[in-house]
């Protein structure tokens, strides 16, 4: 396996030299996600396996190759699990995309990303130098965190090589619990509890239903069902992973998928052509999901006058721009990170924005 890393050292090096750019590819589960990628592959997959795992420490050390499958089985042995849920969207999906799309499931507003797990990286630069930043406990980990810079990064600053991250236990109880409502009466019975300490670990809403999913303890499962109310939704279970999967039937659509980042507050407003079936809210509210043909500048201008941000999540032109867009003194900031990981801009060059 050593020799995976210096073969892809090897390449990166020689990428830097010619000046070539690469597209850098794990289980290409998400190669639709971000603008659209070019480049000669530099493949991650076999770059696999799990160097250290410490269940009493509760960290794991694995392989940016290395499949989300993988790690789920070996956390499961111990009852652990990756805190902040993340998708798969691919039986092939690994750790390092996962990392740099920074992608969390519908716990994330209560559990905390991707990002806010990982401990420390091994990586390659645009040079092909072997870099090393944090560690593989939390107490390590001081000052400016680069290795946390790489999540959501896409491979724009460099090769993630192997990551270290933190684990919890799992749920000992787990239920899901459902009300009807629309969507503004759904927006305003989620951001109620989700101001209480109930074990909510996720909310959602398709217009004619809010469920929440409740874990923890069997007794404080039990009391917090009591103190919601609704019904029990026997397929909970099943619906957080459809929801994390993007295989419940909302999502089944050609149409562009748009991801609107809002105030879990704000209130439910209906965009000109788009009916109430075309929404989905995720994340206590904070997430809102739109199948439209409208253009990507036309939703961004309608989240940013109710308080946030929107990208092209799936579909559409991927070779426009598809994140929310930079005012030019961040875009500053983030041409002077790239230039410093990658001064020939070769890796995964323009699938973050065309200018980086």
């Amino acid at each position: 396996m050593a020799d995976i890393s210096k073969i892809l050292q090897a390449s990166v090096q020689q990428a830097y030299e010619d000046k070539t750019a690469l597209n850098i590819v794990g289980g290409d589960s998400k190669h639709w996600y971000g603008r659209q990628a070019f480049g000669e592959p530099l493949k991650l997959a076999e770059h696999e396996g799990i160097l250290a795992y410490h269940p009493q420490e509760l960290t794991i050390k694995v392989r940016a190759g290395t499949k989300l499958a993988t790690i789920a089985d070996a956390l499961d042995e111990h009852r652990q699990r990756l805190p902040f849920d993340p998708p798969y969207f691919g039986e092939d999906a690994t750790i390092g995309g996962t990392i740099a799309c920074n992608f969390s499931g519908p716990r994330r507003p209560y559990a905390g990303s991707a990002r806010d797990y990982v401990l420390g990286c091994n990586m390659l630069n645009g040079k092909g130098e072997l870099l090393h930043f944090g560690g593989e406990v939390m107490k390590n980990v001081a000052g400016f965190d680069v290795s946390r810079l790489m999540a959501g990064s896409l491979g724009t600053l460099g090769v993630l090589l192997d990551v270290s991250l933190k684990v919890l236990p799992h749920r000992e109880a787990e239920q899901t619990v459902a009300w009807q409502g629309s969507f503004d009466e759904s927006i305003a019975i989620m951001n109620r509890w989700a101001a209480t300490p109930l074990p909510i670990t996720a909310m959602c809403a398709d217009g004619e239903q809010v469920y929440f999913r409740i874990c923890g303890t069997n007794s404080a499962v039990q009391r917090s069902m009591k103190d919601i109310g609704g019904n029990i939704y026997g397929g909970g279970f099943q619906l957080w992973k459809d929801l994390r999967e993007h295989a419940l039937p909302f999502f089944d659509d050609h149409r562009p998928l748009y991801r609107l980042s809002l105030p879990s507050a704000a209130p439910f407003h209906l965009l000109a052509e788009a009916e109430e079936k075309d929404w989905f809210i995720g994340w206590g509210g904070a997430q809102r999901w739109l199948k439209s043909t409208l253009p990507l500048a036309e939703i961004q201008k309608f989240a940013q006058q109710h308080g946030g941000s929107a990208m092209a999540f799936r579909r559409g032109d991927r070779q426009a721009e598809v994140f929310a867009p930079l005012s030019p003194a961040l875009m500053a900031v983030h041409q002077r990170l790239k230039a410093s990981f990658d001064p020939h801009g070769i890796l995964n060059v323009g699938r973050m924005y065309k200018d980086l």
